[in-house]
């Protein structure tokens, strides 16, 4: 039986006496103490919520929230499907509705806060997970799925590459849609803030521990030179619709300035 962590979703082959993803300092582990749970405890009191964000990407969140409440987006692709992030439920309905799509040709991660059943997807699509080498120590289940890459980018498919900016994880990535004016799917590498207007950028978002200046210089820097007019964060409703690109330069230089 699988375990699930109640607090970061992570999936454990069996129920271990601590959660090092919610020990390390960009996560935590709640006042009343770890708590566990079991994938198919979940897969029978959850759903999974869709929604279609642009023509060929879906938003795939579940309800009743669970865990950190992140949301995983499918994008349709000319050369595959790709699944962006991971949640933990993985229910009947989501396997036929994605099957009806056209299954998961790969799945890319940005980074250990949502690994969750990433195996479990894996096995269910026979897709390979691309995960950054950087984060290697944080994969708490071993799968022949796994693809650690290496460097600061890969091309997924011809329109679709994944780009290592760091920051909040050594290995933190994101996701570009080349495609048109361009899209980029940032999990909370990249945190897109309430007036939808600006991102920002963390160490330890629960924790409230900032980035240094150096840190988010060099994450900008990744994305200089790539047009992207629309993003996409980790959480439902993050949508940035125009000028992405620009905002994401002007929020940094904001940062920067902020810290000196």
């Amino acid at each position: 039986m699988i375990t699930l962590c109640k607090t970061c979703g992570t999936a454990y082959d069996t129920q271990p006496d601590r959660c090092p993803i919610c020990e390390d300092e960009r996560q935590y582990v709640p006042a009343t103490g770890q708590a566990w749970t079991d994938l198919d405890t979940v897969t029978a009191t959850h759903t999974n919520k869709w929604q279609q964000l642009e023509p060929r990407l879906f938003g795939i969140k579940t309800v009743p929230a669970f865990a950190i409440n992140q949301r995983a987006l499918l994008l349709q692709t000319p050369h595959g499907n790709i699944l962006w992030d991971c949640i933990a439920n993985l229910d009947p309905a989501t396997k036929t509705l994605i099957t009806a799509l056209g299954g998961i040709s790969a799945i890319a991660i940005s980074h250990p806060h949502y690994y969750t059943t990433m195996q479990e997807w894996a096995a269910a699509f026979d897709a390979p997970v691309y995960l950054h080498a950087s984060d290697r120590e944080w994969v708490m289940r071993d799968s022949p799925a796994i693809h650690f890459w290496e460097g600061d980018s890969l091309d997924v498919f011809p329109s679709v590459t994944l780009l290592r900016l760091g920051g909040h994880f050594a290995g933190g990535t994101v996701l570009h849609w080349q495609e048109g004016d361009g899209a980029l799917l940032v999990g909370d590498i990249l945190q897109v803030t309430p007036g939808k207007d600006a991102v920002s950028f963390m160490w330890s978002y629960p924790n409230y521990l900032p980035l240094p200046a150096r840190t988010v210089a060099s994450v900008v820097s990744h994305l200089e030179g790539r047009t992207f007019a629309r993003l996409y964060g980790a959480f439902e409703g993050q949508n940035i619709q125009a000028s992405a690109d620009e905002i994401v330069q002007r929020s940094g230089q904001k940062y920067i300035a902020c810290l000196k």
